[in-house]
Parts: structure tokens; C-alpha cells; sequence
């Protein structure tokens, strides 16, 4: 997507040196755009952690770049003990995102396939690349079937605005390049159809309200603000026509995990009758784990992102400040599970399918 006319990816290669791997900083968004550069795993491991980049996508690409870098430094003689202490190091860094385990364990395993160490930094390299490319191709594709959802719907609509409501930041920022449960709404936007999209602040880091807001503003999607608990009051009075959110982990029976406050929208969305899809590539999918609501782990973070917020004050100076009473408790988990019974359809690379085992597996029998 472009920022300011120039065209970004959320992550790519020093043009200069092939060992530096710059990224957009998302922490300084929206008021800030600034490009960080990362070396090192504990660069890449302290990036994914605090938020520096965040998202199903993004987080499984900076990973297969981290093992890369942790390639390069590794030594001849302890190679393999070197390249596992990196992968356990970045796995540990967010526990519900499977792109992230998928990612190492994908460069683990393309590493093994070659002998010396410089071809397996050169495997590394190859297989970071194409991680990140693969992602942004199937956002793409995503956005090419999710398409055909809205065209349905403003034809129904008789060419009057389709209104989509999501939830956190599921666009290109989370992604490589277009996003998930954006690219359907991009796809729409350039090719003609009228759209208008609901953003869900999403508490308690505000990834709607300053990174959704700020991709659909930069690409002129019409959309409006939110607070998180209004998405309920919009569907009973016919304001939302669907509801399109991303995941961080998806099982192969169609549970869904995505951040906070995402079941809260497809309970209301069943309620009152309307679609509610989820977008996501296959890289995302669990195909291990069968219960999302008994097995799927879900991050809990520190209570200060509940206690603090951070904006841009009066001073024009990013500021974070305390919003509730001395020594109040905070508890701040950061993801929720959807089942499946409330999912109308899953939008993936390859179609849109159901929310179920046999269907999934039936797009992907490869995991059979």
C-alpha cells in the first residue's frame, strides 16, 4: 500500500546492506512514520514483543527474517545450537500467533535441507523472502474472494454503500502488503463499489482507532470511528451489513482467536442476522489443534496497557497517562476465542469455505 504517494511493504531489505531488515515502527503511528532497522534476533524478538510490528502476518515474516539474521551470526562450529536458541527465543516472544511458530520452524526446517553455513544463510535468506512474498500474495487473493461477498451485497443494496464493521487492525500494517480483512474492502473501493467502514477502536492499544483509520484514510475509504461497545447498537438498527474481522490463529475445525472482544461482534452479529466473515491466509491455520476454546493460548499482557493510554497532546508531544485511581488491578488479555458455529464463512487464498473440519480440509487436503 502507499503512504504519502510511495509504495510500502511493512517489512523489506536494506537496498544497501542485505543484513539490516527494516520495518515501519508501528508504535509511533499514526501521528509518526518512522522506519526502524533490525539486526540482531534480540532486535527482531524485542520488535515482535512490544509491539513494534503486530499482526498474524506481519509477525510469521519478521520471524523467518529474524532466523535469517540469526543465520549470519551463527558460528561454523555451533551452528545448530545457535540457530535452535534463536527459534526458542522468538517462539516464546507471543504465544497465540501461529505464523510465528510456522515461520521458524519453516526456516528450521529449509535450513536442515543444505550442509555448510553459508548455504544455509543463503536458504535462510531465500526462504525469509519468500515467506514475506507468499503473504502478500495471498492477502491479495484474499481481497480477489472477499470481493465477491460485497459485490453481492451492493447489489442487494442497489448500489448504496455496503457498510463493513471490523474489529482491530487486520490491513496491510498487520500484514506484508494489503491486508486480510482489508483487502475485500480495498479490492471494493478500486473497483468502483461504494463502501463504508466501522472501526472498532480496539482497546486497549487502539490498533483501529490509529492504524485502520490511518490505512483507510491514506487509501480514501470512507469509514468512521468507534468506541468498541457501540458495534452492537449499529447491527440492531440495520447500520452494519457485514462484519469482517482477521485471526491470529485458526483451527482446522474453525474456531477462531482473534484479538480481544472479536466474539463479543460475532455474538452480535448472530443475533441480529448478519454475515460474519473472517479473513485470513492458510499460513494461519493450526492444523494440530482440534478445540480452539480449550486448547488455543491466549496471551495476557501487562496490565499498564490497560491502566495507561498514549496520545498526542495539546503540545503536539506523544504523551502516556495514567486513566484510572492509584493502585487499581488491571487484567489485559489480549486475545478471545470465536467458535465456529458463529462464523458465516472463513476467506482464504485459496476460496471462501466454512467455518467447519470437512470443509477446510476438503480446501486443503493436503493436511488431511
Amino acid at each position: 500500500m502507499k503512504v504519502n504517494g510511495k509504495h510500502f511493504r511493512t517489512i523489506w531489505v536494506d537496498k544497501d546492506n542485505p543484513e539490516i531488515i527494516k520495518i515501519i515502527d508501528q508504535r509511533h503511528l499514526p501521528h509518526e512514520f518512522i522506519i526502524e532497522e533490525l539486526k540482531t534476533v534480540t532486535d527482531f524478538a524485542t520488535a515482535i514483543k512490544e509491539m513494534h510490528v503486530r499482526g498474524a502476518g506481519l509477525i510469521g515474516a519478521t520471524a523467518g527474517f529474524a532466523m535469517y539474521c540469526a543465520a549470519i551470526s551463527s558460528p561454523e562450529n555451533n551452528f545448530s545450537t545457535s540457530i535452535n536458541n534463536a527459534a526458542r527465543k522468538l517462539i516464546k516472544t507471543r504465544p497465540t500467533a501461529t505464523n510465528l511458530a510456522w515461520a521458524v520452524n519453516r526456516q528450521l526446517k529449509a535450513m536442515a535441507e543444505v550442509e555448510s553455513r553459508e548455504e544455509k544463510i543463503k536458504k535462510a535468506f531465500t526462504t525469509a523472502k519468500q515467506t514475506a512474498d507468499e503473504d502478500a500474495s495471498f492477502c491479495r487473493r484474499i481481497g480477489e474472494h472477499g470481493l465477491e461477498i460485497i459485490k453481492e451485497i451492493s447489489k442487494r443494496k442497489k448500489g448504496e454503500p455496503v457498510n463493513i464493521l471490523t474489529h482491530c487492525n487486520a490491513g496491510w500494517l498487520a500484514f506484508v502488503d494489503y491486508g486480510s480483512a482489508t483487502a475485500p474492502i480495498y479490492a471494493a473501493h478500486n473497483s468502483g463499489i461504494k463502501v463504508h467502514v466501522w472501526v472498532d477502536e480496539t482497546r486497549p492499544w487502539l490498533q483501529g482507532a490509529g492504524l485502520t483509520c490511518w490505512e483507510l484514510g491514506g487509501e480514501k475509504v470512507p469509514h468512521t470511528l468507534i468506541s468498541d461497545n457501540t458495534g452492537g447498537h449499529l447491527m440492531q438498527h440495520g447500520m452494519v451489513d457485514m462484519v469482517i474481522t482477521g485471526t491470529d490463529r485458526t483451527t482446522y475445525t474453525g474456531d477462531v482467536a482473534n484479538k480481544i472482544g472479536t466474539y463479543l461482534k460475532a455474538l452480535a452479529a448472530s443475533d441480529n442476522n448478519i454475515p460474519f466473515y473472517v479473513a485470513l491466509p492458510s499460513s494461519t491455520f493450526d492444523w494440530r489443534i482440534n478445540d480452539g476454546l480449550k486448547e488455543i493460548p491466549i496471551e495476557e499482557r501487562s496490565a499498564d496497557e490497560v491502566l495507561y493510554i498514549k496520545g498526542l497532546s495539546s503540545q503536539n508531544k506523544l504523551e502516556k497517562i495514567s486513566i484510572c485511581p492509584a493502585g487499581t488491578r488491571a487484567a489485559n488479555f489480549a486475545f478471545d476465542v470465536t467458535p465456529a458455529r458463529l462464523i458465516t464463512g472463513l476467506i482464504t487464498e485459496r476460496g471462501i469455505v466454512k467455518a467447519d473440519k470437512d470443509a477446510i480440509l476438503s480446501l486443503y487436503p493436503e493436511y488431511r
